[in-house]
């Protein structure tokens, strides 16, 4: 089985363009929403989130394509994104004064304690939904790219959005970057956008085209599961959530259908409540098994760390390290990424490395 290919840093514009939805996330913190009345305003995106740490935390040229729509609130989504240093390719739209379409918003609460944070959307007649086939011009995007990413959550939107992704996945492959995906597997999104059952309109039959051009996937066990329809254990089965066997077990499955996928990894979490949680990260590159040390967290936000950790193993992956220290350092920034508000890196590479290196919590003067 050859290994993965990483192209050379010569000629670049972007190590990382990403493809997914802008969202605003509307955050009350502790405070339950039906009690609320004050909240903080985040820009957010399950793939633009990678793109920004990568950008904000790891120095990494990275760019964005998305949907924008002309009215305040774009304008409030596009400062954010450059603020975080990343490079915008928008397709635009007009808004009507009254129905849209909109940016989305995403309510987020912490919760604290025994008490479980709170998800839930309002994307209704979202811009980034009427993305599809032609929206964007790959081959002029592609030159310079290193890598591509994009997600479940994105290809959920509608059907035009999963095409999109397979058109920029073969765009990809046509440019020589390399090809990651998180499955992100969010049900509601799916049956609200119309997909549903295991049939042609399923989104298993959806997820498992996208995978057949994928390099770098990311993806629990239940992800692998309920979105590409591997078997495994039963959903909810844990011989501790720390333990990977249950995600290395379906490795075998996972290559066996798609053996184009050179990478897999998965962040491992056990909640102990909303603001403690154990937290480590594995990897299954090349044929070989990789595993992060397990840490105790405390937790401030946990929105946010599986991108904040796949944007440290994408980065250590395009810098040429090794597996296991690329691993390390995905499983590192996702655990900082907790103890900041948003979705958003707010810490530095220095920061990240002292992590890995056993760094304690000490105050720095």
């Amino acid at each position: 089985m050859a290994s993965l290919y990483i192209p050379g840093e010569e000629n670049t514009v972007h190590d990382l363009l990403a493809l997914g939805a802008l969202v605003t996330r509307l955050d009350p913190g502790i405070v339950p929403f039906s009690e609320a009345d004050n909240y903080t305003l985040h820009v957010s995106g399950g793939e633009y989130n990678v793109a920004a740490n990568m950008s904000s935390c790891f120095g990494m040229r990275t760019a964005i394509a998305s949907a924008m729509v002309n009215y305040p609130i774009g304008k409030r989504v596009e400062a954010a994104v450059r603020k975080a240093g990343v490079t915008p390719y928008y397709k635009r739209f007009a808004h009507d004064g009254v129905r849209g379409p909109n940016m989305a918003t995403v309510w987020s609460d912490r919760g604290q304690g025994v008490r479980a944070p709170v998800v839930f959307y309002n994307r209704s007649n979202e811009a980034a939904g009427q993305l599809g086939p032609g929206s964007f011009d790959w081959p002029a995007l592609f030159k310079g790219v290193r890598w591509f990413h994009s997600g479940g959550i994105f290809s959920a939107l509608s059907p035009g959005t999963s095409e999109l992704v397979i058109e920029a996945m073969q765009a990809a492959k046509k440019a020589g970057a390399v090809v990651s995906f998180d499955l992100n597997y969010r049900a509601k999104l799916w049956t609200a956008a119309g997909f549903s059952g295991t049939g042609g309109n399923g989104p298993e039959k959806i997820l498992r085209k996208i995978a057949g051009y994928v390099d770098v996937l990311v993806g629990n066990e239940e992800d692998l599961q309920k979105g590409l329809g591997l078997k495994g254990p039963e959903i909810g089965y844990t011989a501790g959530k720390l333990d990977p066997s249950a995600f290395f077990s379906m490795i075998e499955q996972v290559v066996a259908d798609f053996p184009n996928i050179r990478a897999v990894a998965t962040t491992l979490r056990d909640v102990h409540s909303a603001n403690r949680h154990s937290w480590s990260a594995v990897l299954w590159f090349d044929g070989k098994s990789y595993r992060a040390p397990a840490a105790e967290l405390d937790v401030y936000d946990r929105v946010g760390g599986g991108d904040g950790f796949a944007a440290g193993l994408f980065y250590g992956l395009l810098k040429g390290k090794e597996p296991e220290e690329a691993l390390r350092l995905g499983w590192a920034h996702g655990a900082l990424l907790t103890t900041t508000p948003g979705d958003v890196s707010m810490v530095n590479l220095d920061q990240v490395e002292g992590f890995i290196s056993g760094g304690s919590a000490r105050i720095q003067r």
